[in-house]
């Protein structure tokens, strides 16, 4: 499927039929959720080059990208810089206004810096002075915004431009570039989509008293997502699979999130437009990159300790689960923020408590965490967040099978009991012991050879 399964994508399809397959074929109640959102998809290579005075062709995810939500284009014409201001220390507000557009040549592409003002307003005020596309490159300020832009011009852009963003360095040269013709070509593609999240709930337990689980089944449209977020859409599916024969306290609901690196799509819908009975859910567990190749063993902060920001009332409960099972086999971990980037956010709004693990993304490891965890000290604990090589080799397979067992451990021990959370007694004493002996074998389909 071209290498990614962002929602929308013929790939996100086949990965919703594969998982509702496999969890209905388990026994669970699966429902197939649909719901509409603005997509902004990569269709294939776009091109960035010179033409004039000196033909270059510059590498795409490395000089340059299109920015997200850009509108697809075909242009070569002469470049114009718009109210350039170079140097650290640079306080740039270059396209804010329309008057930094006097002079302008219509038919031209405007050279734009970042600084200032969103993208959206920098693009949109370059069409209005006539502009055919955009180059925005980093501001250049500080070290920290000289390389490679990663920016979006939101789903509300209404520009109607082709908008490349670049480095710094590339800008600075294209602006001192005299007769600058360039050909710019994005092959994307912007409109509204259908996709799905799937839901799969077990048949016995409370229902007034649902404990769920979930991970983004989407990737990125830059590559497959395997570690973003295939480790945690692994581990639960999984967990879901062995689980299959254990009769709970609770009801258990496992969630495969739709759209989420669009903007929590997915959850947003479920909680805020479905319809669902918030009420009747106990918790939250979110399970999103959990294997990351240079990893830190991150829970989310429910008690506001280390960040000062606690989460809804049990969430310290959750959190305390976390770190018991760390503790309990003599492993690192520690706190990290909570920062609204995945699918708990919805169920934060609406004060259901949540918890969940997280292994980095494109944080740098200090030197600290190195000495704790193993990895390299100064490298994003996942190299390859949001990008092409986010493959089956990006996956620290060490810290997948710690945290597979630590997803499997909290669910079970929520389905039997959420006393800790929400003073509902349970049964059982699902504690984390490592000494626990191994569940029944891995989960076949029927039908489905076992190797």
């Amino acid at each position: 499927n071209g290498g990614i399964r962002a929602s929308g994508t013929p790939g996100y399809d086949a990965s919703v039929a594969y998982v509702a397959g496999l969890l209905g074929d388990a026994g669970y109640d699966v429902t197939v959720q649909p719901f509409e959102y603005r997509a902004f998809l990569r269709l294939g290579p776009s091109t960035l080059e010179q033409t004039a005075p000196v033909p270059t062709v510059y590498a795409e995810g490395v000089d340059y990208d299109v920015m997200s939500d850009s509108e697809p284009g075909d242009v070569t014409a002469p470049v114009s810089a718009v109210d350039l201001d170079f140097g650290l220390g640079n306080a740039s507000t270059s396209g804010c206004e329309p008057a930094d557009f006097a002079g302008f040549t219509p038919g031209h592409i405007a050279l734009l810096q970042r600084g200032a003002c969103n993208f959206s307003v920098k693009a949109e005020n370059a069409e209005a002075a006539g502009a055919v596309g955009a180059i925005i490159f980093n501001q250049g300020n500080t070290e920290e915004r000289e390389g490679l832009l990663n920016g979006t011009l939101t789903e509300f852009y209404t520009g109607g431009l082709p908008v490349m963003e670049t480095t710094y360095d590339l800008g600075v040269e294209w602006a001192s570039t005299p007769g600058l013709v360039m050909h710019i070509t994005a092959d994307v593609s912007r409109g509204v989509v259908t996709t799905y999240n799937v839901l799969a709930e077990s048949t016995d337990g409370a229902s007034d008293n649902v404990v769920m689980a979930g991970a983004h089944l989407d990737s990125v449209d830059e590559g497959p997502g395997i570690q973003d977020n295939g480790s945690g859409v692994a581990a639960l599916l999984e967990t879901a699979l062995q689980m299959r024969l254990v009769k709970p306290r609770n009801r258990v609901r496992f969630a495969f999130w739709g759209a989420e690196e669009a903007g929590l799509r997915g959850s947003d819908h479920y909680i805020n437009e479905s319809g669902a009975e918030t009420g009747d859910i106990a918790l939250y567990l979110n399970f999103d990159m959990i294997a990351s190749p240079n990893f830190a063993y991150f829970v989310y902060d429910g008690d506001g300790s280390a960040f000062g920001l606690p989460g809804p009332d049990g969430s310290a409960a959750i959190e305390d689960v976390f770190e018991t099972f760390y503790t309990d086999r003599g492993l690192p971990f520690e706190p990290t923020q909570i920062s609204f980037r995945s699918d708990y956010a919805a169920f934060f709004d609406v004060g259901i408590p949540f918890g969940g693990l997280f292994t980095g993304a494109e944080a740098l490891k200090t030197d600290a965490q190195a000495a704790l965890y193993g990895g390299v000290a100064g490298e994003q604990f996942d190299p390859c967040y949001h990008l092409a090589c986010d493959t089956y080799d990006n996956v620290s397979l060490e810290a997948l099978d710690v945290n597979s067992d630590a997803v499997a451990s909290a669910v079970l021990q929520f389905a039997m009991s959420t006393e800790a959370v929400n003073g509902r007694r349970g049964r059982g004493n699902f504690g984390t012991r490592p000494d626990v002996p191994p569940g029944p074998p891995s989960f076949v389909p029927p039908g489905k050879p076992s190797s």
